[in-house]
């Protein structure tokens, strides 16, 4: 029964998608490198246009964390997720005629819904995406993505970050608190708005 539980939540949280050419990334929050390097790799790979970087500072903090890994490399004074991304970016080869931020968001409901904000001011049709995000945090992206995008296509390219997996996260502590955190959120943060798209239908 427990192999059973720990395979059905694993399922859930961990999308994973195959890379397919699309107009955008969009790339939530954080304070690791590891998803805007990869997107950066999949922008030089001819996959998008457009890479959609998000995140101000988190609500449960006051300023911003400081850089994960690799603070030797990406070692400026960054004030937010957004300019860390966009350094990250930067120093990956990506162009900054190619990005389109934003910086005001402070948790993953707002990187959605901010990122079409600053889409739409930019008068930009995104009729196909990719979400770059640590592979924990993949279903609740690709939900709140999903809700502000209706009318796009959305696949979910995670990154392994910290080290936790869709095959070990059940082993450390660490691993049980960030999954199981994740499938929490993925309910209690949805029911106004699951409600809401239910009457409408």
């Amino acid at each position: 029964m427990l192999n059973r539980i720990i395979m059905d939540i694993s399922n859930y949280i961990f999308v994973s998608d195959d890379p397919r050419k699309a107009d955008a990334i969009f790339l939530p929050g954080g304070s690791h490198p590891g998803p805007p390097e990869y997107a950066a790799w999949l922008y030089r790979e001819g996959y998008v246009q457009w890479l959609v970087p998000s995140g101000g500072v988190s609500v449960k903090r006051d300023k911003w964390p400081g850089v994960r890994v690799k603070s030797e490399i990406y070692d400026g004074d960054y004030k937010s997720d957004c300019e860390f991304f966009t350094d990250v970016l930067l120093k990956s080869g990506v162009p900054a005629s190619a990005i389109v931020g934003e910086d005001q968001s402070g948790y993953t409901r707002d990187n959605a819904f901010f990122s079409r904000k600053v889409i739409e001011e930019r008068g930009l049709v995104i009729k196909s995406a990719i979400i770059v995000c640590k592979a924990f945090h993949a279903r609740r992206c690709l939900m709140l993505y999903q809700m502000a995008f209706p009318e796009t296509e959305i696949r979910v390219c995670p990154v392994h970050c910290y080290n936790i997996t869709k095959d070990n996260w059940y082993q450390t502590e660490t691993g049980i608190d960030r999954v199981l955190g994740e499938l929490a959120r993925s309910g209690n943060q949805f029911v106004g708005d699951i409600k809401e798209y239910l009457r409408q239908q």
